[in-house]
């Protein structure tokens, strides 16, 4: 320190007073590089997997593209924070995505109900080492009741899949965090 004063470099001298005050100073507690950081509310979501086979949705990327973020956004709901180099990792697939559909027809009165069924299998790691695994399963409706039959075949309603997917992610933070 004395030869970095007397060369006139008193911007290193910060720099390593800094570095050092962070690393050993209770003061910084919370910070990554204190010896006293405990990141047992820090979490990354390494990736997502879509492992469906059938359907238009099978393989999707953007399916698990979406999925990642509606965990990601739970996780931070749940007071996580999201960091790649977190002590737990979360893994994720997507196990079954489809439509089933149920019709009651009476003469010219007819009930559809449209269920978007989702399941989904998270594994929990801590320092690599794997910890949880729990598989959920959620589901989302849409009922619709007329005179008249119109038929659009099976199709994913926008709003059933978001609910169910939401459902689902919600489902696997609570089961793989429970205590």
């Amino acid at each position: 320190m004395i030869g970095l004063e007397v060369t006139g470099k008193t911007e290193t001298i910060k720099q390593i007073t800094d570095w050092f005050y962070t690393k050993f100073d209770g003061n910084f507690k919370d910070h990554p590089n204190n010896i006293n950081y405990v990141a047992e509310d820090h979490i990354w979501v390494e990736n997502v997997v879509n492992n469906v086979k059938v359907g238009k949705l099978a393989g999707n990327r953007q399916l698990a593209f979406g999925v990642k973020n509606i965990l990601e956004e739970y996780l931070q709901d749940k007071g996580y924070d999201i960091t790649p180099n977190a002590p737990y990792k979360l893994q994720v697939q997507i196990i079954y995505l489809d439509v089933l559909t149920t019709k009651k027809n009476i003469s010219v009165f007819h009930k559809n109900e449209e269920e978007v069924v989702i399941r989904l299998k998270g594994i929990l790691y801590k320092d690599g080492k794997k910890e949880k695994e729990v598989i959920v399963e959620e589901s989302s409706s849409e009922i619709s009741m007329s005179t008249l039959i119109v038929d659009e075949g099976g199709q994913f309603n926008q709003t059933s899949l978001s609910n169910a997917l939401k459902k689902g992610c919600d489902k696997l933070i609570t089961k793989l965090f429970d205590k």
